[in-house]
This record gives C-alpha cells, sequence and structure tokens, in this order.
C-alpha cells in the first residue's frame, strides 16, 4: 500500500487551494503519469503472452483441447478461450 502524502508538504499554497476547492479535507488518489500495463513489472504478461502462442502454436499443429488443457494444468474452457481468442 502506497504511503500518504500531505499535499502541503509537495504542492505550491496556491495549487493546494485550488485543489480544496473541489475536495476540501477529503482524500484523493492522483494516478501516476505513466501507469504501466498489468503483469509488466513482475514479468507475468511476458510470461502468458508466451505460454498462450505456444499453445496456439501446438493447437494449430493438431494438439487438442484435453490435451492443451493436461500440458499447461488449465481447465477445457480456458484453453478453448485462449486458442479461439476470447478473452
Amino acid at each position: 500500500m502506497k504511503k500518504y502524502r500531505n499535499a502541503k508538504e509537495i504542492l505550491p499554497p496556491e495549487l493546494v487551494e485550488e485543489i480544496q476547492k473541489y475536495v476540501d479535507g477529503s482524500h484523493i488518489y492522483i494516478p501516476a503519469k505513466d501507469r504501466k500495463a498489468w503483469g509488466t513489472d513482475s514479468g507475468t504478461r511476458h510470461y502468458l503472452d508466451k505460454r498462450n502462442f505456444e499453445m496456439l502454436s501446438y493447437y494449430h499443429s493438431g494438439t487438442d483441447i484435453s490435451t492443451l488443457s493436461k500440458m499447461y494444468g488449465l481447465s477445457e474452457e480456458r484453453v478453448r478461450s485462449i486458442v479461439y481468442g476470447q478473452k
């Protein structure tokens, strides 16, 4: 969890006054300017993209859904959604 910071300690007084017109005494969240996509920092997104591409290659080479399900430890329904391109 991110630590709260007092606006008076980091923002110019005129900006604090302007913000107080809208959210006086409330907590607000200001997102990062360039938000990273899910899983990019941890490498999870890359791992899943690689796994899904590999699974699709096996499928196009003739491996059936049931076998892919066992190979990757996923339900047949999840494998179908990956190979048929559904979210």
